[in-house]
């Protein structure tokens, strides 16, 4: 039987999830396996790995070969350099201590790598973060400028056409008093039944 280490793929539309499972070759993507050994995350920064260490290293030295995916992943969670050194302990090349000694050394460089990296990515989106703060209280600052000078033209207008307006309410009041004026009464105008009974 032809034992694959491959992904099995979850999660919905353009938001994939995988489990890494020991599974046969001739088996569907999706379909039957023989043991889940951990989750693979590709949209987080950096990816999120949940392994069984010690399965997953039984299974490639018992021959299971895996795919070009799984063998990324494995090789960065150190499985692949720990069935390198389990071979230099058969031949006698190496020491179990000093084989652990490498392991556990590569292993901190390795996390120190991967630690930089989310701070690198924090860092990253606090200045996005900022940079569209900045933007976006430009852009305010535009919009307030341009509505307050609409605000300041209307005003003017209205300031204007009021003084307009009293102008030629007060052209309009010299006119109707100058007309008055011209237009009062004589004395004698102004009684007409006297005239009419001194006429009798």
């Amino acid at each position: 039987m032809a034992t694959r280490i491959r992904l099995q793929r979850f999660g919905k539309k353009n938001q994939p999830f995988y489990s890494i499972v020991i599974a046969d070759g001739r088996a569907p993507r999706d379909g039957r396996f023989i043991e889940k050994i951990g989750t693979y995350n590709p949209l987080t920064h950096p990816a999120t790995i949940n392994l069984n260490f010690e399965r997953a290293l039984y299974w490639v030295e018992v021959g299971a070969s895996p795919s070009e995916t799984v063998r990324s992943i494995l090789k960065r969670e150190g499985v692949m350099l720990m069935k390198h050194l389990r071979g230099g302990i058969a031949k006698g090349a190496l020491t179990e201590i000093e084989a652990q000694r490498r392991f556990e050394a590569w292993k901190q460089e390795r996390d120190s790598k991967i630690n930089n990296l989310k701070r690198e990515a924090v860092e990253q989106e606090r200045k996005e973060s900022k940079l569209r703060l900045e933007s976006e209280s430009k852009v305010r600052e535009a919009i307030a400028q341009k509505v307050a000078a609409k605000y300041q033209a209307e005003a003017q207008a209205e300031a204007e056409a009021q003084a307009e307006a009293e102008a030629e309410a007060t052209v309009e009041g010299e006119e109707v008093s100058a007309e008055v004026q011209t237009e009062e009464p004589t004395p004698e105008d102004s009684n007409p039944e006297v005239k009419e009974d001194s006429a009798e």
